[in-house]
């Protein structure tokens, strides 16, 4: 039986999210419509090339993707129509059955998250996605509003936990055995209490290039018990047997997320779509 929400009634994203990696494959496939991918593909870099761009992707990976993750700063630089796509694109997502991460990584306090959290989560908002990243580097409980309204919709979140950008240690790495990573984990997985099931709504963010930092910090992924977002395949040079290897245990829980590597295959949807089915081979250990 699909796991219920707390309160709504509702099937909890965690629970979607397992059932499509269950059924799919692990796989995420990145929308970033970045301007040297829309020359590359001989598209304009403008609001009509960013549509063209968007809907041939998901058009062709949908079949085979968990999830997709547009990458909202990409249709921000565009303006009202670039935004007006984005929400093209997120609609298409649920004609098309594949969840949609909306990579916004959004972070604030009081009533500005507040707002945050009901652009992207809210029932009836035009941008409302399946989930959200969100930076909790104001401290992990300015989230509350997010985790609150996630948890009303059947909607979900993922938080930024451990990048592999190389500024990221001096933030994420403090506090050796009780680092800043270590207590994002801790307090996700107190939130994934409230979901019953194998897969709380609550998942993290974390590089698929981060190498042996989970084990220096000491942290036990799977106990959090929710998804993780694991972007780098391919074109920032992570394998899908680099993740097997850096995330052990909890490699079921890994979403592994490709971008660029699948996108430059692109403008022909039976390429995207070959690339793709290599990326969730490699995946599956196929």
């Amino acid at each position: 039986m699909p796991e219920q929400v707390p309160g709504a009634g509702r099937e909890s994203f965690g629970s979607r999210l397992g059932a499509a990696m269950a059924s799919r494959g692990p796989l995420c496939v990145g929308i970033d419509p970045h301007p040297a991918l829309l020359e590359s593909w001989g598209l304009d870099d403008d609001a009509a090339g960013l549509r063209r761009f968007s809907l041939t992707v998901l058009e062709a990976v949908a079949p085979l993707a968990a999830a997709v993750k547009p990458q909202v700063a990409l249709y921000e630089r565009h303006g009202s129509a670039g935004i007006a796509v984005l929400e093209e694109v997120l609609a298409g997502a649920r004609e098309q059955s594949v969840l949609s991460i909306a990579d916004a990584k959004r972070g604030d306090i009081g009533s500005t998250m507040a707002a945050y959290a009901d652009a992207w989560l809210r029932d009836g908002s035009p941008l409302a996605a399946d989930s959200v990243t969100l930076s909790p580097y104001l401290g992990f409980e300015s989230l509350r509003p997010a985790l609150d309204l996630a948890a009303d919709t059947g909607r979900g979140v993922f938080v930024l936990a451990l990048t592999s950008n190389p500024e990221g240690a001096s933030v994420q790495h403090v506090g050796g055995s009780d680092s800043v990573a270590r207590r994002i984990t801790t307090a996700a997985a107190a939130e994934n209490a409230r979901y019953a099931g194998n897969l709380g709504s609550v998942g993290l963010v974390v590089g698929a290039t981060v190498g042996t930092a989970l084990t220096d910090l000491e942290l036990d992924l799977a106990a959090v018990r929710g998804p993780i977002l694991a972007p780098g395949l391919g074109a920032q040079g992570a394998t899908p047997a680099d993740l097997r290897a850096t995330f052990g245990a909890a490699y079921p829980l890994v979403l592994g997320t490709s971008s660029r590597d699948i996108l430059s295959a692109g403008p022909r949807p039976g390429g995207l779509r070959e690339a793709a089915q290599r990326t969730l081979d490699g995946l599956r250990g196929q």
